[in-house]
């Protein structure tokens, strides 16, 4: 009896074995699922069209993007003919009020930054799309924006490169 436990034992795990070697396509801890052909990425440096430019948008945006591919994929950066290509245009940079205080002035301001991404994939034009991504951040009106600007920039750049990222490579 124990023998057929054993041989069903190697059986099962010589299965599971030849079931995970022949699966093609890539996979990642991040959930990103690649097509196998997919090897090389480009991101051009996203160009600032908003009405407001902030000098350091555009660059932490490109750098962001860029290092959430770089540990998110077993992708390889290059500059010559990439597999997946992301082009991008910051497309709004705002302040708005959103809550109202007791004397009528505003209590919250809320920081919206907007981005159209065109993403191409040579090895699975699928996958192509051309879409806006908006993110905000609300913080305290008494608080003078140049003082908490930098850190909202990375907040929300952090959610844009996530719901880019997940778009292009996490196919749930």
């Amino acid at each position: 009896m124990k023998l057929d436990k054993k041989k069903y034992l190697i059986v099962g795990l010589l299965l599971s074995f030849i079931v995970f070697v022949s699966c093609k396509g890539g996979y990642s801890f991040t959930g990103a699922s690649i097509n196998a052909e997919t090897k090389t990425f480009h991101v051009d440096n996203f160009i600032n069209r908003a009405s407001i430019v902030q000098p350091i948008l555009s660059s932490e945006l490109t750098y962001s993007l860029i290092n959430k591919i770089r540990s998110g994929t077993t992708l390889t950066e290059t500059q010559d003919e990439a597999d997946a290509v992301f082009t991008g245009t910051i497309t709004s940079y705002s302040v708005t009020p959103t809550a109202i205080g007791s004397t009528d002035q505003a209590a919250k301001n809320r920081l919206t930054i907007s981005v159209k991404v065109k993403y191409t994939n040579r090895t699975d034009s699928k996958s192509n799309f051309e879409q806006v991504f908006s993110r905000y951040k609300e913080y305290d009106a008494s608080l003078n924006l140049s003082s908490v600007e930098e850190d909202l920039i990375k907040q929300i750049n952090e959610e844009l490169v996530d719901d880019i990222f997940t778009k292009a490579f996490v196919n749930w």
